[in-house]
Parts: C-alpha cells; structure tokens; sequence
C-alpha cells in the first residue's frame, strides 16, 4: 500500500518566517523592492515577522473572515492532528532543519502565537495587512506586488483541486504580480509526495499565454519526500 499523508479538506498551517526564506530560497530579508503577498497564508507568521522587519508585506487566505479565537482554535487543533499523522510517516521526511518532531511542533506552536499577536492587533488597529480572499480570484488589482508567494496550497492539493483550478490560480498570481516582480510556488508535490501530475502542461499555458519565464531552483527546505524544487515565476517587464 502507498503511504501518503492523508488530508480530508485544506490545513491552516502555522510557518515561520526563516522556514519561509528556506523554502522559498529567499534573502533575508526577501529582496522585494515593494509589496510582498503570501496567498493561502493560513496561521504562519511569516506576515508578522516580516513587518516587524519593516517590509510592506499583505497575507490573504479565506479563513481571515473569521474571529481570532476561531482561527486560533482551528490552527491549535491542526498542530495536534499533523504532528499525530506525522508521527506515522517520520521516517519519510527529511527532519535535518528541525532535528526532530517535537522541535518541528514547537516551532508550530510558536508560530501561531505569534501570528494570532500580529492578527488580532491588525484588527484591532483598522489594518489591511490581512485579507479574507482566495484563488482563483483574489481582491487585489492588477500589477501590484513585487513578490507572490504562495507556500502548501496549489500542487500540494492536486488530489483535491483539478487542474483547471491549478491553472487559473496560477494565472491569477501572475495577474497581481508587477511586471517584472515575481511569483513563487513551493512545493511541487502532491500528498502523495509525487510531482504535480500536470506541471507541464501549466508550464507550457504559462509561457505561451503570459510570456513569463519559469524555473525550478532548489528549496533550502525539503522537508517533505521529493519537496526539493521550488516554482520560480517572472513576470515580463515590457515598459522599457
């Protein structure tokens, strides 16, 4: 039998901001010369950390509608059910950043706390830094972020989202994307810890439709069984 990690619906998921960086093989701090939107953000304090660090930075997932003490009790119990179900799959993943599994919950732990901090005091304050939104439309207009990311949604939930979904949710990250800005995916396997069936099919819509460039770099990151690559999208500049 096939091991994979089960997943009936989608996680809300809590990562910190240097998982980020290591995922998505960022600078530290991301070289973004403007906006920064993390799409499907879940709990991750990722947003939190990186306006503490003084970067103009929006987070965007559907779950944002909800209260704080909801999101809060929705992400604690997901740290309870996924270092549970990791439990049984360790010895498939590559724990050589976290050590172990009760580092990698610790570090979950960690991160919501300081996610719901930022969150419940964006609320508080009036502020735009999270918004209720998800793929394939998303409440942004065109050309306005210099870097895209998106981290555990598309490609992850193949098995869950068709691959008309796949296509539109990626060609609505470049819509939002400044030319010449960039969009980044990671990672690039499904649950079942194969590649994205229809990678290369989304790849060829990609270039042929929006003439953006696409690469695969190497995740500093690869936690999961094959999460070795990341999608690197550029979006073309054609004012000059």
């Amino acid at each position: 039998m096939t091991r994979k990690y089960e997943q009936v619906g989608t996680a809300m998921t809590c990562r910190s901001f240097e998982e980020y960086v290591r995922m998505f093989a960022l600078g530290d701090p991301p070289a973004a010369a403007g906006e920064v939107l993390d799409v499907a953000s879940g709990a991750s304090s990722f947003t939190a950390e990186a306006a503490r660090r003084g970067l103009a930075i929006v987070a965007v997932d559907p779950r944002y509608g909800l209260p704080a003490d909801a999101l809060y009790e929705e992400a604690r119990t997901e740290i309870d059910v996924s270092t549970a179900k990791l439990e049984g799959l360790k010895d498939l993943f590559d724990f050589s950043y976290y050590g172990s599994l009760e580092n990698h919950r610790a570090g979950r732990e960690a991160s919501l706390e300081r996610f719901i901090t930022d969150f419940a005091a964006d609320r508080r304050e009036g502020g735009g830094r999270y918004v209720a939104g998800e793929l394939p439309h998303l409440p942004f207009e065109d050309d306005r972020f210099d870097l895209v990311l998106c981290s555990h949604f598309l490609f992850l939930y193949g098995e869950h989202f068709d691959e008309d979904f796949h296509e539109r949710a990626v060609l609505e990250l470049i819509r939002v994307c400044r030319p010449g800005g960039e969009v980044r995916i990671y990672p690039l396997v499904t649950l079942s810890f194969r590649e994205y069936p229809h990678l290369d099919r989304l790849v060829d819509r990609v270039r042929r439709e929006t003439g953006c460039e696409v690469a695969f770099p190497e995740s500093r990151l690869p936690f999961i069984p094959g999460s070795d690559r990341l999608m690197v999208i550029r979006k073309p500049d054609l004012s000059g």
